[in-house]
């Protein structure tokens, strides 16, 4: 008996033994990353040392949301390159280099979404952002007309008077410090509200609740991205949904609403069988919903599709841009010197009269653009970007991705990589200057994603955040408020800082 016992613990040992060699056992069975001529991955590709004998399932446990991103950073330094974990069943291949991050960007297998963006399905469905395969191909294609210039150039009206209420906002706090976070939030959401819906929120009864929950969006995600347990969806039905579902269901309803509102008028103005697309572009205050109506005029989405694509667009394009935004008027606040040349390049490249300003006149502002560049670089407002490998998938280098396994794009550790950008921790905005941005790897800067699936509202962005920053430098000096030092990163979805950024602005005599 005991004889017998002993030989199947010493099959099972023997089994687990040569089954380590394709998984990683003791990480529950995270299957390994190998490579084409069977060599040591660790040659191509080091692996995180893990905290406990289970690889690194339980590297985070226990850490919040500030402590989990300084371990990131920590790992981005300690590994000083791209790297390997394996975690609770899960492989995941980090970024952090952009030869590696062009082989994922550029690799058309690889555009699936990761396994955490499915946290988000329940607010924004399955639209661009979540969609993959052909879905994805569909809605790109029937969106992308809606971002062409002479569309920028309708949108030019409300980016300028949303920015001239936002200086209007200031003069009530010059001279006092202003916490940046909820007046920037206000601005972006306002202009992507107008843009994608074609509504002023403060004219709808219910815009101020709308702006009230729709941040409930990242809150989920955060939370179920922070603790294992809830990445289970009976779990997280079980003990956490129900406390979110009364702010989705504000935010789901505000936007189907005004898309029934929308419909009936756009059926009025047009008509599936005499309207052209250039007709359409032609509308005085056009917006993206106008090409989402006529989509489903020819039965290419439905209702459904439509809310899809509203909530993805308010999400995606009122937080990441603030973020921007807010990190820009603390780095102008910190650098007099930077400010002030801004300010100059604008009452150079731009008519005394700001009713006047447009694309043209921004495209000329090479300074302000390459400073807006630099905060981008140190302070990407998406910090992380996560792929599935629906397939196994053999990249140039060498390495073989299992299926079902993961790639987490570190763009603020690449962004801040010393092979591609000198003192990586210093701002400095000439780095992007042509000269100076000579021989620098493409993919070294990934502010917008890149490849197939890079951020389709890249151009509106830099044009929303530039009209802003004109508006307010031409009115206030931007005094600091806040050592950078002192910030205080989160980890989620969109960088975010524990600490309030503020500044002083001080009006221009």
């Amino acid at each position: 008996m005991w004889l017998l016992i002993a030989f199947l613990v010493f099959v099972l040992v023997l089994s687990l033994f040569h089954l380590n060699k394709t998984y990683y056992v003791l990480a529950f069975f995270s299957k390994r990353i190998r490579t084409v001529n069977g060599e040591d991955i660790e040659r191509i590709l080091p692996t995180l040392p893990g905290n406990t004998i289970f690889g690194n399932t339980f590297d985070t446990f226990g850490l919040d949301f500030v402590q989990t991103f300084k371990f990131f950073r920590h790992n981005a330094t300690r590994m000083q390159g791209s790297y390997v974990t394996y975690m609770g069943g899960k492989t995941l291949l980090n970024v952090l280099d952009a030869d590696l991050a062009e082989m994922v960007f550029t690799n058309s297998k690889l555009i699936t979404k990761g396994f955490s963006y499915k946290f988000l399905q329940p607010a924004l469905g399955e639209g661009l952002l979540m969609s993959t395969d052909e879905k994805w191909h569909g809605r790109r294609k029937m969106l992308t007309p809606a971002f062409h210039f002479n569309i920028l150039m309708k949108f030019q009206e409300i980016v300028k008077e949303e920015s001239i209420t936002f200086v209007q906002r200031m003069e009530n706090c010059k001279g006092n410090e202003v916490a940046l976070d909820k007046h920037v939030q206000k601005f972006t959401l306002d202009v992507i509200c107008e843009t994608a819906l074609g509504v002023k929120l403060d004219e709808c009864l219910n815009g101020d609740k709308y702006r009230e929950n729709i941040s409930v969006f990242e809150e989920s995600f955060n939370k179920r991205l922070q603790y294992p347990h809830l990445w289970l969806d009976f779990v997280y039905k079980t003990l956490e949904e129900f406390k979110y579902l009364p702010a989705l269901k504000i935010v789901h309803d505000f936007s189907s609403d005004v898309i029934k509102k929308k419909r009936q008028q756009f059926a009025q103005e047009f008509h599936s069988d005499e309207t052209s697309e250039e007709q359409l572009y032609q509308k005085k205050r056009y917006a993206l919903l106008d090409t989402l109506l006529r989509a489903e005029q020819q039965g290419l989405i439905d209702h459904a599709g439509i809310c899809e694509e509203v909530d993805t667009f308010m999400f995606g394009g009122f937080d990441t841009t603030s973020m921007t935004l807010i990190f820009c008027l603390m780095n102008l606040s910190l650098y007099p010197e930077m400010q002030e040349c801004c300010y100059q390049e604008i009452l150079e490249q731009t008519d005394s009269d700001l009713s006047t300003l447009d694309i043209t006149q921004l495209n000329r502002l090479k300074y302000l653009e390459n400073f807006l560049k630099e905060s981008m670089r140190m302070y990407s407002s998406v910090p992380t970007i996560m792929r599935t490998v629906v397939e196994e998938t053999s990249l140039s280098n060498g390495l073989i991705l299992p299926a079902n396994s993961y790639i987490m794009v570190h763009i603020f550790d690449l962004h801040r990589n010393p092979k591609y950008f000198d003192k990586p921790d210093e701002f400095n905005p000439d780095r992007f200057l042509p000269e100076n941005s000579v021989g620098r790897h493409p993919y070294a800067y990934t502010p917008f994603s890149a490849g197939q699936r890079n951020c389709i509202g890249q151009k509106f962005a830099m044009f929303e955040m530039k009209t802003l920053l004109v508006h307010i430098l031409k009115n206030f000096k931007i005094l600091p408020a806040v050592d950078a030092e002192t910030l205080q990163f989160q980890s989620g979805i969109i960088i975010r800082t524990k600490n309030e950024v503020k500044v002083k602005f001080v009006e221009r005599q």
